[in-house]
């Protein structure tokens, strides 16, 4: 224990103003992940996502980004998964990118819902091969007897869509995150680190410094 706690980092890569930063924060957002992209993050796409179940259990998870726009943030999965399970019940989830490299962090809170079914067939359709097979395989999040189980599952589906075009299982899809607040973390020495927030109120985009 001691020793974890003499574990630290000191941050000083960036500073983060108020004046560098963007009115709206997808704008900022981009900015920032065209940075991680140049920077050649491994898993620059990897968030954590955090939703809470009907019970008021919280639960996260590493979930990949596979796409963003002015209305939000996109991931796909299993519909009967827990944490699809937990976003029809109760859509208010949070996200969070660190990229430890950069020294930040983006937090976002918003209501996640389905995207179209266009959208998700499209996705699905741009899948590996081993990939489709996979959403076909898993009855994520349920009990199996063994790993046997999963991977004749995966040989059954295999021989099943053979030379086929394989179709998006009905329970797979994609869910957009659409934020409420957005927050920008840079680290900075002594633990005084850069916070800008937004938050929306009245579809109008709030801009604000938080203590750290």
């Amino acid at each position: 224990m001691e020793h974890i706690a003499h574990i630290r980092k000191e941050y000083k890569l960036e500073i983060l103003t108020e004046e560098a930063t963007e009115k709206d924060p997808i704008l900022q957002f981009e900015k920032w992940w065209r940075q991680a992209i140049e920077s050649n993050i491994d898993e620059v796409n990897a968030m954590t996502l955090s939703t809470v179940n009907i019970n008021g259990q919280p639960s996260a998870r590493i979930v990949l980004l596979k796409g963003y726009n002015k209305d939000g943030f996109v991931f796909f999965t299993n519909y009967n998964s827990h944490k699809s399970t937990d976003i029809l019940h109760n859509p208010h989830v949070s996200l969070v990118f660190f990229w430890k490299e950069l020294e930040r962090q983006i937090r976002i809170e918003g209501l996640a819902s389905k995207v179209s079914e266009e959208e998700s067939e499209n996705y699905f359709q741009s899948r590996p091969e081993q990939s489709k097979i996979g959403a076909w395989a898993s009855p994520q999040s349920t009990i199996i007897q063994s790993r046997e189980e999963l991977e004749k599952n995966e040989a059954a589906f295999t021989q099943q869509f053979l030379g086929k075009e394989i179709p998006r299982p009905p329970h797979w899809g994609g869910f957009i995150v659409k934020p409420v607040l957005m927050e920008f973390w840079q680290g900075r020495p002594g633990r005084l680190h850069d916070r800008i927030c937004y938050h929306l109120e009245n579809n109008h985009w709030i801009k604000n410094r938080l203590a750290p």
